[in-house]
């Protein structure tokens, strides 16, 4: 492989390799006093005004799609909100793999919200992720296979809103990365500024962590920005397809990162059931029209 076509694989699997191991600092910041709702927004400030100083001249193009681009800032702010609370809360594998149901929301959301139509082979991919879903979160003991914690709702969440935000980055024909990135760091802080005023005696009472934390939510906003160009030029450069299969990865380094810094081991039926939800993620080009090439907001996982 020459060397144009490494680095876009490289910064695809340093992207991956990043969102594999981002849940951990998170975790820190928890043990340090501070929640996760104030620690999403503090460290999405950060990188929303690092990235805002590399790139002053992206907000122009605001106005080539501002309610596209309102729509992709609120989706994608639920998104990754509810990741790192997941991540925070619940198992990180399972999490995971529940937010990678998003192809299984993204056949019934492009047919709503850009009138496509998906080949036959779609069904089937969503068919599969489903199944995976079932298998994993079966327990007859609890009834029906659905998320049996708030973290793993979360994750679910995440994964749609991650489908939606997709689905809109696509109507943002006109935008360029930078600002779809921008767009995404807005909508995070906004949604979480939002979370922290419902609990505003949390955020008082952890303004003395914040400051002793600094240097953690530096590294972890440093980790967003250069995650995010990562993602987005290895997008630029791989066809979506295989883009999918290398950012798979995530999920290969979130389960020895859980298995070594968590003591987190997953069953052999959640396993099955991932592997299930692995599959339709691999084949989940076959959810594009052929017509028309997938773009991709910057992904938490």
């Amino acid at each position: 492989m020459n060397e144009n076509k490494l680095r876009p694989v490289a910064a695809l699997l340093f992207a991956a390799t990043m969102w594999g191991i981002v849940w951990y600092p998170y975790r820190l910041l928890e043990k340090a006093g501070m929640a996760g709702e104030v620690s999403t927004l503090v460290t999405y400030v950060v990188a929303l005004l690092a990235t805002s100083l590399l790139y002053p001249r992206a907000w122009r193009e605001v106005s080539r799609a501002p309610g596209v681009l309102f729509m992709v800032a609120l989706s994608a702010g639920w998104c990754n909100l509810a990741y790192v609370l997941g991540i925070l809360h619940g198992e990180v594998v399972r999490v995971l793999l529940l937010f990678y149901l998003a192809p299984l929301w993204t056949v019934p959301l492009a047919r709503l919200v850009l009138g496509e139509n998906i080949a036959r082979m779609g069904y089937a991919v969503v068919l599969l992720a489903f199944s995976g879903a079932v298998v994993m979160l079966w327990n007859p003991a609890l009834g029906l296979p659905v998320p049996a914690t708030m973290a793993e709702w979360l994750g679910l969440s995440a994964g749609f809103t991650f489908a939606f935000a997709n689905v809109m980055v696509r109507k943002a024909e006109n935008c360029g990365v930078v600002i779809k990135t921008l767009s995404v760091f807005l909508g995070v802080v906004l949604v979480s500024f939002i979370a922290v005023l419902l609990d505003r005696d949390r955020l008082l009472s952890q303004t003395s962590n914040l400051l002793n934390s600094a240097p953690l939510v530096i590294l972890i906003a440093a980790m967003l920005v250069t995650m995010s160009l990562a993602v987005q030029y290895g997008l630029s450069h791989v066809p979506a397809t295989r883009a999918i299969v290398i950012m798979l990865f995530e999920l290969v380094v979130a389960a020895v990162a859980a298995y070594f810094l968590a003591d987190e081991v997953m069953g052999v039926q959640e396993w099955i059931g991932g592997a299930m939800i692995i599959a339709a993620s691999l084949f989940s080009g076959q959810l594009e029209p052929r017509d028309r090439p997938l773009e991709h907001v910057p992904a938490p996982g």
